[in-house]
Order: structure tokens, then sequence, then C-alpha cells
């Protein structure tokens, strides 16, 4: 059982291309495979989502000139080379200057995605999305994943958004199914708790604009 607190503006929370989540498999099975002989799998995913999520969006500079087609494949990977040679390992550092070669920087969310997802089979684990309307703390994030693996009787790596449409409640989604709250009665009784919060949260700021 794992859990990633997500929002909805990191770029693997982003919407996905079909053919780029296929190159990204192909992409995704090379490095595991590079990576197994090394046992470092763990670490380049781990080094790899950094970059994605903390490294790339901080520094616009470096993302607008590995995104720019002016700049040629050569130019890319020696910019790839300063910036990260001795600060990840050889095979994250080289699957950087092989997408930056072949004009595929940009595939970096979904071969991520696919990374991940490569090592939670291998694991015994599935992937699951669940969203709520509001942030919830931590404690309520382990009592609903606890419950939706006891409900399927199996493990999940589980990644929290928030998506603040939603009508209050949860929505479980594992791969491609999406779970409504009839999964397991104490997931219905958790649903509704947030639905309700989301109940009060709303008549709260009515009553705070009624009183302005």
């Amino acid at each position: 059982m794992t859990t990633d607190e997500s929002n909805c503006s990191s770029p693997l929370n982003a919407p996905r291309d079909i053919g780029s989540a296929r190159l990204a498999k192909v992409y995704a099975q090379a490095i595991i495979e590079a990576a197994d002989r090394h046992q470092c799998q763990s670490e380049v995913v781990e080094e790899l989502k950094h970059i994605v999520e903390d490294v790339l969006p901080r520094v616009e500079s470096l993302t607008s000139v590995l995104e720019s087609p002016r700049i040629t494949p050569l130019d890319k990977t020696a910019l790839v080379s300063k910036t990260f040679s001795g600060k990840v390992s050889t095979i994250t550092l080289n699957t950087l200057l092989v997408l930056a070669n072949h004009e595929r920087l940009g595939l970096l969310p979904e071969l991520v995605i696919a990374l991940r997802r490569d090592l939670d089979q291998r694991a015994g684990r599935r992937e699951a999305v669940l969203t709520t309307a509001n942030s919830i703390t931590s404690d309520e994030q382990a009592a609903i994943l606890k419950s939706v693996e006891e409900s399927l009787g199996e493990s999940l790596t589980a990644h929290f958004s928030v998506n603040p449409d939603l009508l209050g409640g949860l929505v479980v989604r594992i791969e491609d199914t999406v779970y409504d709250h009839s999964v397991s009665t104490s997931l219905v009784s958790l649903a509704e708790r947030l639905k309700q919060r989301s109940i009060h949260e709303i008549q709260h700021r009515r009553d705070r604009l009624g009183s302005a």
C-alpha cells in the first residue's frame, strides 16, 4: 500500500495521449531492463520523476531550450549532459541523452508513468487514482486506500488528486475501471463523510457571504 498525493497542475496528471503512452512503454521496457542489470529500478524512476515534477517546472529557461525546435539535438544532448552529469545515475543520464538525441524529451511525463506502472506490476500492485472534491488529510487518505484494498483484495499504488468540480464524495479509478461508492460499505461511509464535509464548507461560505 503506497500513496502519492498529486495536484492537478502536475505534468503526471495531464491528459494522456495514446500514441505517446505506447511509445513511452517501449522506452520504459528498455530502461527497466538496463536498470535490472544494475538493480536500480526504483532509483531511476524516482530521479526521472523528480526531474519532471520538480526540476523542469522550476527552471523555465532549461525547459524552453529543451523543447525548442530551433535547438539541434546535438546542442540539447550537450545541455542535458552539462546539467545532469554527476547528479543522477548513469542510466537516468543515458535515458535523458537518448530522449534529447531523438527529440523525445517531451515524452518524460509519459515515461515516468510507464515506468511506475511496470514496477507496480512486478510487485503485484495496481495503480489507482483517487479523486476528492477537497484536500483530505493523510489519515483520511490511508483510511480510504485501506478500504479499497480490502474490498478488492489486492495491493494498490494510490495517487490522490483534487477536483473542485466533483460534487463531493470520492471517485476511484484503477487503470481503466472507475468504481462507484458501492465498492464496499466502509468506502460508502467514507465517501459520505467527504460529501457532508463539502456541503458544510459550501454552507459556511454562504453564511460568510450573507453576513458580509
